[in-house]
């Protein structure tokens, strides 16, 4: 079975981020919300979910699971999008207008990633 190339591409997409997990750790410790404990796990945690998500998008027995997954994560992620809108320090120094502007981009990729059940 051939998957578009789009779908590879969102694979790629969620390998890199997950990977910058582990080359930014502290990038990604800075806009996790206070009541999520131990930021260092919880990271590290995100990035390998990322990483193996991504690479499940390219194995044909693991897409439909792996595309649920995504879903399930970028569910979780707005806690922090939500986060970051709190206050100055949250938002790491990024403009209020892009945090804004991140909310549907979680939306549209969530559809991104539903849309690929039907191949």
């Amino acid at each position: 079975m051939s998957f578009p190339w789009h779908l590879y591409l969102m694979a790629a997409m969620y390998i890199f981020a997950g990977i910058m997990h582990f080359i930014k750790p502290k990038m990604y410790k800075r806009i996790m919300p206070l009541y999520i404990p131990n930021h260092d796990l919880m990271v590290k945690l995100s990035g390998v979910a990322e990483i193996i998500l991504g690479i499940g998008l390219c194995i044909p027995a693991l897409k439909n699971i792996s595309i649920y997954g995504i879903i399930l994560m970028l569910t979780v992620f707005l806690l922090v999008h939500f986060y970051m809108l709190s206050s100055e320090k949250a938002s790491a120094g990024i403009p209020k207008w892009i945090l804004i502007l991140r909310l549907p981009l979680q939306f549209f990729l969530m559809y991104w990633a539903y849309w690929y059940l039907n191949f």
